[in-house]
């Protein structure tokens, strides 16, 4: 792998879609985000994005993360797959068309869990492509378990998986708000922005902590806190930025100050 600076970045599914129906790209945003990536001109990247309404209504909708149950579950299995990679492609459409060379990593072909958390990761594809100066793009994934049959992983559970094993040198995290408030800045007025968190400040406050109302089948900002730990245990530091915004994606990718919360270990 190259010796410099491994980034990944994370697109959350409320960012690049409308969580609030079904299959709702929002490819003007997706567009956008493409152009911030161009500008930043990373040379070691890895990319990955969330489900929202392409991945998460369905997976709820028929128990998917719980596990295979029943024969009918088989084809919403399928389902959910083949539409996170539609979502993928209008993803993959725009980073090409910017001129990042991108490449597309299907989690469920390299990734098997064991009652919903990593098993088997194949990382040698990753670390060639890396090598190469190519960006992967991986995304959360209707996936096989070995003990329950399938699942869903998240792409927080992906990203703290690659953070450690490829000792990245900082992730950054784009969701639809400023970053971890004290309340939902969706039904409060004028909720707290916390800016800066040390490990111990985030475990005291993640029971507060919110980013929107939406929940989803991956265990919406508790989850996400749960999957980030031990990223910051590790002394890598996590920005999470507001993805709808110009420019803070451009900004927290080059490691310039940008608005948002900064979660470090102390």
């Amino acid at each position: 792998m190259q010796n410099k600076e491994l980034v990944i970045l994370k697109i959350g599914g409320s960012v690049i879609t409308d969580k609030t129906g079904e299959l709702f790209a929002r490819t003007e945003v997706i567009n956008r985000i493409a152009e911030e990536v161009q500008k930043a001109k990373l040379d070691n990247l890895i990319i990955v994005h969330g489900g929202g309404s392409f991945g998460h209504p369905i997976a709820k909708k028929y128990g998917i993360k719980e596990g295979l149950k029943q024969e009918s579950q088989k084809i919403h299995f399928a389902e959910t797959h083949h539409l996170m990679t539609v979502l993928n492609g209008l993803v993959m459409d725009a980073l090409i068309l910017h001129n990042i060379p991108a490449v597309s990593i299907t989690p469920s072909s390299f990734i098997i869990t064991k009652k919903g958390r990593i098993f088997i990761f194949d990382e040698t594809i990753l670390r060639l492509l890396l090598k190469m100066g190519l960006v992967p793009v991986l995304y959360g994934d209707a996936i096989l378990d070995n003990q329950l049959g399938f699942t869903v992983i998240s792409g927080d559970q992906i990203i703290s998986h690659l953070a450690r094993k490829f000792e990245a040198s900082r992730i950054v995290i784009g969701v639809d708000v400023d970053g971890l408030l004290s309340s939902d800045p969706k039904t409060t007025k004028n909720p707290k922005l916390y800016s800066h968190l040390t490990l111990k400040e985030l475990e005291s406050k993640k029971n507060n902590i919110k980013l929107s109302n939406f929940s989803d089948v991956t265990g919406g900002m508790l989850g996400k806190i749960n999957e980030l730990t031990p990223i910051i245990k590790q002394g890598i530091p996590v920005s999470i930025i507001n993805a709808n915004k110009k420019n803070r994606i451009y900004k927290a990718l080059i490691g310039t100050s940008v608005v948002g919360t900064c979660l470090k270990k102390e």
